[in-house]
């Protein structure tokens, strides 16, 4: 194969980091194992951040979201190691990382968890008439 899963994040430059601005990426296909079970959770992933210096490069995020595919984890712990794993690779000024999981014994799990890097204020909305 090509290409294979793969635990390293690539970066390359912000091309405007003197703007705030913020980057959606959606990952509607992650999966991963019950850790109870060993049977497969899907999950939909929305990752939102202000870059500072560096922005995660998406082909290197695909291998990476591939990479749990066969490991077992609880979703509150999954949630929190890829964004753990994604401020480590790209030290935003904020991100957030949500996590939609399908339904599993009638119960639908969503995941929500951010970072704040301590320097960085959240600017005011604008309010257009």
């Amino acid at each position: 194969m090509a290409t294979a899963p793969s635990q390293n994040l690539e970066t390359f430059p912000n091309p405007q980091p003197e703007r705030d601005y913020t980057i959606r990426i959606r990952v509607p296909e992650f999966t991963c194992l019950c850790p109870k079970t060993g049977q497969p959770d899907f999950a939909e992933l929305t990752l939102e951040y202000v870059p500072d210096a560096l922005c995660v490069e998406l082909k290197s995020l695909k291998l990476y979201v591939w990479s749990y595919r066969d490991e077992g984890a609880f979703h509150e712990a999954v949630t929190n190691r890829i964004l753990e794993d994604l401020v480590a690779a790209t030290v935003p000024r904020f991100m957030r990382l949500t996590a939609e999981f399908n339904v599993r014994g009638g119960i639908y799990t969503t995941v929500v968890a951010e970072h704040r890097a301590p320097s960085w204020s959240v600017p005011a909305p604008v309010q257009l008439p």
